[in-house]
């Protein structure tokens, strides 16, 4: 525990994270105490005998899970950009722990009620713009994500959500093992017309490192395929890219993700209807500008 870097301070300019102190093996412990933690101050807010209020419940509730925010930020970006086959398994661990820890929170009836309470009263208390920011989102996400639900609804909606988190964990490895697959390789300098110099040289390097000697190697990978199909002027090879970036996962291989998308809709469709809505999209436009399917629709 002790030569976890997560669960001691880092002593780096900043704060920063130390990437190059942390393995595989520091994750799961770091989440699980991370989580631990993150409950017991569930725990405080509602066994707190105070009288409901913006600081001792929304506020509070606000500053739960630093370790957690922590050690999740920095294994979702390096899973997501430097994986292994460790933290892919890793994650499918991790992942319904944290389907588990979000509605142990979303679903916790009695802070449901401190945060209702508070919310009831919103008119009569002496708020920042901020803060009465804060109180709405707070309540809406709670209401929007099962509090009022009942004891069996609310199972249901757990159930629902690890499925999903499983599914999007195995759309997002299909993705990326066909980003990883596909290499765009020029042996020719002609063919590397109107790129920038920085561009041609970070693909000399790619193709060093995957042993290709005289040439340049593009990858899916967005800071190769971005700079590729915005300066290349070959048209050939701009297409042979847009369409390998467009059908990543879509290829009926053992990375294919059509049924994956087909479950995830499915779930989706479950969830929203549970939760009072006629679609996915009715509840997720609800909080945005859009609104509803129909405004979408009429634009």
């Amino acid at each position: 525990m002790s030569s976890n870097p997560f669960l001691s301070k880092f002593n780096t300019p900043f704060n920063t994270i130390p990437f190059d102190k942390i393995t595989v093996d520091h994750y799961l412990p770091a989440f699980e105490e991370g989580i631990k933690q993150g409950l017991s101050e569930i725990d405080s807010i509602v066994t707190n005998k105070e009288t409901p209020t913006f600081a001792n419940t929304i506020e509070a509730l606000e500053k739960v899970g630093p370790l957690l925010e922590i050690v999740g930020s920095t294994f979702s970006n390096l899973n997501l950009a430097e994986t292994s086959k460790e933290m892919q398994a890793l994650a499918k661990v991790i992942s319904p722990k944290l389907s588990d820890y979000s509605n142990d929170i979303i679903l916790n009836d009695a802070l449901f009620k401190r945060v209702e309470a508070v919310y009831a009263i919103k008119n009569t208390l002496t708020l920042t713009p901020e803060q009465i920011t804060l109180l709405d989102k707070t309540y809406k996400s709670f209401v929007r994500n099962g509090s009022k639900l009942n004891a069996e609804q609310k199972e249901k909606l757990r159930t629902i959500d690890k499925e999903k988190s499983q599914c999007s964990l195995t759309y997002s490895e299909n993705v990326l093992a066909e980003s990883n697959a596909f290499e765009l390789v020029i042996t020719n300098a002609s063919d590397l017309a109107g790129l920038p110099e920085g561009t041609i040289e970070a693909a000399k390097i790619t193709a060093k490192e995957k042993g290709k000697e005289n040439a340049w190697v593009f990858t899916l990978d967005y800071p190769s395929y971005g700079p590729f199909m915005t300066y290349s002027e070959n048209r050939t090879l701009k297409e042979k890219m847009f369409k390998a970036y467009g059908s990543k996962a879509f290829k009926n291989n053992e990375h294919d993700n059509q049924n994956v998308l087909k479950q995830i809709a499915i779930l989706r469709h479950e969830r929203a209807v549970l939760l009072g809505y006629k679609s996915h999209a009715d509840f997720v436009l609800e909080e945005r500008m859009a609104e509803s399917p129909t405004k979408v629709f009429s634009f």
